[in-house]
């Protein structure tokens, strides 16, 4: 199987969340098992690269990629 035909836009489309404004957008740890990365500190160096190169290409790093922490349920209905 070729390399890109393994990442279909269905697979994309089923992590898609979009926001209250119709903005379409991905959560890098829902990302990061897509793309077959098995450990977070090496799909962070991708994340920073991809960071560097909207830089380099004018492109507002803010208006592209959101800091956010999801919160996690734990016993008896509490978030973390």
């Amino acid at each position: 199987m070729d390399e890109l035909e393994k990442y279909t836009e269905k697979i994309f489309d089923d992590i898609k969340h979009i926001d209250e404004y119709g903005n379409e957008f991905w959560y890098a740890r829902e990302l990061m098992p897509i793309l077959e990365y098995s450990e977070w500190r090496n799909f962070v160096k991708v994340l920073n690269n991809a960071k560097r190169a909207c830089k380099n290409s004018n492109n507002d790093i803010d208006n592209h990629f959101v800091e956010v922490n999801k919160m996690i349920e734990i016993a008896k209905g509490a978030k973390s």
